[in-house]
C-alpha cells in the first residue's frame, strides 16, 4: 500500500521517525512530507533514510517540468496519514487553508486521510478544535484518537498521539473495512476463543493447547468490517483487540455462563473455544500432597454450550469449530446435525503446520444446507475474513 506519511510540527515527530521505520518492515511504501515547523523538531534525513524516498517539504521546489508535484504525491498515494497532526493543521484543513506542502497536497487529494492528534490536553479540548474536528469529520476524514498520558507540557492528560502500532492498527482497520464495505455494520457478533481450565486443586489444573488465536482473530475482523463484537475468551496471552468488548472466563461452566446470558442480543455466535469435556467431580481447596501409589480422579461431563444454543437457538446464526484429528469431514457432518448449528468449520489439529500453536490455519465450512467451502491454508486472520465472508453469504440467505 502506498501511504503518503504527513509530519506536522510537534514534539511527537520522534514517534513519526518510528512509525515510517514500522510502515516500511510491514511492506508499505512510504513518502514524508513535512511542514517547517516539523523541521524545528527533527530534520528530514533520517525520515528518508527509513522510507528510501525523497522527502518533501517545500511546496515551490518544483524541478521536474513534467509534473506538479503536490499533485503528483496527492495521486500517487493510497491513503493519507497525518501523524502527528497540530490545532493548527487541524484547523488549517477543514478551512480549506492550503499554505504549505501538506496541506496543499491533501486538500488536492481524494483519497482517505486518517489524522492522529498530538497536543496540550487544554488545546485538544478547546471548542474551536474540536469544532474543526468536527468539521473534518464531516468531511470524511477519519481520526485516530489521541492516548491520555504524560505531555511534553508536563501535563498528564489526554493529548498525547497515538503509539505507531496503534496508528498501524487503525490504517489497517481502515483498510479492512473499505476492503469489505464494512459488511457486518450493526450485526451484534459473539466469538469464544481459547482453551478453558478446570481446576483440580489449589494448584492443578487440566487444559488443552488451544492458544486462542483463531477466536481472536475472528474477533479482530469482525470488528474491522463493523461488528459489534463479544470476545468471550479463556485465559490466553494475546492483547484483545481493538474495538472489542472482551470477558475473561476459566472454566467450561464460567464460559457456559458468560455465552448463554448474552446469547438472545446475538446476530451471530462463533464458538471457536476449545471447551473442556470434562472436569473434577470435586475441587480440593489445598494443595492435594504426593502420596505412595497411584492416584484416581473422578470427571463429570461439562455442559456442551455449542449443543445448548443449537437448541435453543432462536434468530441468531450458529456457528461452530471441529478440531479433530482423523475423519475430519466425517466428524464435522455429524456435528453439525446434532448441535444444531448452521455451519461448522472443521480443521486437522494433527497438522502441527496448522494445529493450535501455528500462526496459520487451513479450514473447511459445512453448511446447514448440506454445502461446503474449503479456505487454503493462510495467516489465521486472513482464514478469518473468508469464514466471515461465507457466514455473511449464508446469513443472506437464510
Amino acid at each position: 500500500m502506498k501511504i503518503l506519511l504527513n509530519v506536522t510540527g510537534g514534539i511527537a515527530v520522534y514517534k513519526a521517525i518510528d512509525l515510517t521505520s514500522k510502515l516500511v518492515q510491514a511492506g508499505h511504501e512510504v513518502k514524508v512530507l513535512m511542514t517547517e515547523s516539523a523541521q524545528k523538531f527533527v530534520t528530514p534525513l533520517p525520515f528518508q533514510a527509513l522510507s528510501r524516498n525523497e522527502v518533501h517539504t517545500d511546496l515551490f521546489d518544483e524541478t521536474n517540468p513534467e509534473v506538479v508535484k503536490h499533485i503528483d504525491l496527492a495521486d500517487w498515494a493510497d491513503i493519507n496519514v497525518i501523524a502527528p497532526a497540530t490545532a493548527a493543521t487541524i484547523g488549517r484543513l477543514a478551512h480549506g487553508i492550503a499554505d504549505n506542502m501538506v496541506t496543499t497536497t491533501l486538500i488536492a487529494s481524494t483519497k482517505p486521510t486518517l489524522i492522529a492528534p498530538a497536543m496540550n490536553s487544554n488545546m485538544y479540548r478547546n471548542p474551536a478544535v474540536q469544532r474543526n474536528m468536527q468539521l473534518l469529520r464531516e468531511m470524511n476524514y477519519h481520526f485516530i484518537d489521541p492516548n491520555s498520558g504524560f505531555l511534553a507540557c508536563g501535563y498528564i492528560a489526554e493529548g498525547r498521539m497515538a503509539e505507531p502500532m496503534e496508528i498501524i492498527e487503525a490504517i489497517n482497520t481502515f483498510v479492512t473495512a473499505q476492503k469489505y464495505n464494512n459488511d457486518y455494520a450493526g450485526k451484534r457478533l459473539l466469538v469464544t476463543a481459547g482453551p478453558t481450565i478446570e481446576r483440580i486443586d489449589a494448584v492443578r489444573y487440566m487444559t488443552n493447547n488451544s492458544t486462542g488465536r483463531m477466536g481472536y482473530a475472528l474477533a479482530e475482523a469482525a470488528a474491522s468490517r463493523g461488528a459489534i463484537v463479544t470476545l468471550v475468551s479463556g485465559p490466553v496471552h494475546i492483547a484483545p483487540p481493538k474495538g472489542v468488548s472482551v470477558v475473561n472466563v476459566e472454566s467450561a461452566e464460567e464460559m457456559f455462563e458468560a455465552v448463554t446470558s448474552r446469547m438472545e442480543e446475538q446476530d451471530i455466535i462463533v464458538k471457536a473455544a476449545a471447551v473442556a469435556d470434562y472436569t473434577p467431580v470435586s475441587r480440593l481447596t489445598g494443595k492435594l500432597k504426593k502420596q505412595e501409589g497411584s492416584l484416581d480422579l473422578s470427571f463429570k461431563r461439562t455442559t456442551d454450550i455449542l449443543k445448548y444454543l443449537g437448541e435453543h437457538k432462536t434468530h441468531h446464526y450458529l456457528a461452530g469449530f471441529a478440531a479433530e484429528t482423523e475423519q475430519v469431514a466425517a466428524y464435522a457432518k455429524g456435528k453439525l446435525e446434532k448441535k444444531n448449528a448452521d455451519v461448522i468449520i472443521a480443521n486437522n489439529v494433527g497438522d502441527t503446520s496448522i494445529g493450535f500453536k501455528s500462526n496459520n490455519n487451513a479450514v473447511e465450512l459445512f453448511f446447514k444446507d448440506g454445502s461446503s467451502h474449503i479456505i487454503e491454508k493462510m495467516p489465521k486472520i486472513d482464514v478469518a475474513h473468508e469464514i466471515l465472508t461465507a457466514i455473511k453469504k449464508d446469513d443472506h440467505v437464510r
